[in-house]
């Protein structure tokens, strides 16, 4: 099994990608071909889950769009992701929250981790 880890890791290179985990929202720009045409798309929402790892791992980010849900699942090793960018850290206790596909309006909102700096 470590021997198929091996190979998987050097024919598919796993970009850098910032740490983020569910319950944080994230900015995804990814590429689009439309013919023979590219234009760069970006899908905002918080992450609901993470799953698998190295270069089979993928993420599935949800958001709101006209009072309908939208999930969208992104592979980690995906040559089409140009940028993910953490936009807040949310403070959740579950690595999965698919509780937030029933609520909807102000409860389906998640805190903000708070980051506190020392006074110098």
């Amino acid at each position: 099994m470590d021997r198929l880890r091996q190979i998987s890791q050097k024919l598919v290179p796993v970009q850098d990608w910032p740490e983020f985990k569910a319950g944080d929202t994230v900015k995804i720009s990814y590429k689009i071909k439309e013919g023979s045409k590219e234009r760069t798309q970006v899908f905002q929402g918080t992450v609901i889950q993470r799953r698998g790892e190295g270069p089979t791992a993928t993420f599935t980010v949800r958001k709101m769009a006209s009072g309908v849900g939208v999930e969208r699942v992104f592979p980690i090793a995906s040559p089409f992701l140009e940028a993910v960018e953490v936009m807040k850290v949310g403070k959740v206790r579950r690595a999965r929250i698919y509780y937030l596909r029933g609520l909807t309006g102000k409860s389906a909102r998640i805190k903000e981790k708070r980051t506190f700096t020392a006074a110098k």
